[in-house]
């Protein structure tokens, strides 16, 4: 298969289609997250449809100091990666091309859930974003767009902005593409120093250590529904010497759904002992929030939750998060 390089929207709608056209949108410096987004794509599009790459570093989602300057623009390596994933066109318009008068009058707003985390770091990030993507599905007109649970806030802003503003395409979220050291991919990372991606890995760390106190509170929970556990069968136990069961009795006896609270405080326990390493780790947020909105979950909360970190290491800014889900079913 070889990759047609489109520059302009009307090479584009001069393709001619017969199956489902999938796009994946990205700012090029592509990696094996990209990649996993492409080959996705093309079983979701199938032989009979098609992949489409786009590659455009949009102005607008770059705040006052950020780096859109020094952001990588690889297009060569891209369109190579491109195609050995499996993509039938990549699409890398100019920015007058996406936008011909200039700086765009009339924007996307994000709303409340845009002003939350990655939106209360970066002001005007998602508006900037949620334009450029709503322009690319127009320009572009899939029958279905893939992006990354990396970016967990951008996937539901745009899967808000599709249900609230009737756009007529299916959204599909891929999970997250880990280095072997767990640090999630991202084309920043090759701006990391040596030293600087060894801080860089408290970020993954930190979710794996929530996630791994999460699960315990939720194994403990599930023993709770199945052992009859009392205070008295505990203080019976520790009468005649077994310590350990009798700590596990009182544990199971008092088990409630697992404790947020709980959660955050074993992934900041990894990012505060990364804030004293060189160099050390700046850290933006730490939040465990609901996907729907992205506001905070309150300890009794039950269903699908995402635990969110963003720091910064050096002068480049990372983020990551994980899919957590409280209060499983009896």
């Amino acid at each position: 298969m070889t990759t047609t390089l489109l520059r302009t929207a009307a090479e584009l709608h001069a393709r001619t289609r017969t199956g489902r056209r999938a796009v994946v949108m990205t700012m090029g410096a592509l990696h094996e997250g990209h990649a996993t987004l492409i080959r996705t794509a093309r079983t979701i599009a199938g032989p009979e449809g098609e992949v489409v790459v786009t590659v455009f570093v949009n102005p607008l989602q770059f705040g006052k100091g950020e780096d859109l300057d020094r952001y990588p623009r690889t297009l060569e390596a891209d369109l190579k990666i491109a195609e050995q994933a499996g993509a039938d066109a990549v699409f890398a318009p100019s920015v007058d091309e996406v936008y011909p008068g200039g700086e765009p009058q009339v924007r996307i707003s994000a709303g409340p859930m845009g002003e939350r985390l990655e939106g209360g770091s970066r002001p005007g990030h998602f508006d900037g974003m949620l334009t450029v993507v709503a322009k690319l599905l127009h320009l572009t007109r899939p029958d279905v767009a893939l992006y990354g649970q990396k970016d967990a806030q951008q996937l539901a802003l745009i899967r808000r902005m599709v249900r609230d503003l009737n756009f007529g395409v299916e959204i599909v979220g891929v999970p997250t593409v880990r280095e072997e050291d767990g640090l999630a991919l991202s084309s920043r990372n090759r701006y990391l120093a040596p030293k600087e991606r060894r801080t860089a890995l408290a970020l993954s760390q930190s979710l794996f250590a929530g996630r791994d106190r999460h699960a315990a509170q939720e194994a403990l929970r599930a023993r709770a529904r199945e052992v009859p556990a009392t205070r008295a069968r505990a203080e019976a136990l520790s009468a005649i010497g077994e310590s350990r069961a009798a700590a596990d009795a009182h544990a199971v006896a008092k088990a409630v759904p697992g404790s947020p609270a709980a959660v955050r405080a074993a992934a900041r326990l990894v990012l505060d002992e990364a804030a004293r390493l060189d160099p050390p780790l700046e850290l933006d947020y730490l939040a465990l929030v609901d996907p729907s909105d992205f506001t905070e979950i309150a300890d009794d909360f039950t269903g699908e939750a995402v635990l969110a970190v963003a720091a910064r290491v050096g002068k480049t800014r990372l983020i990551d998060n994980l899919p957590l889900t409280f209060g499983a079913a009896s």
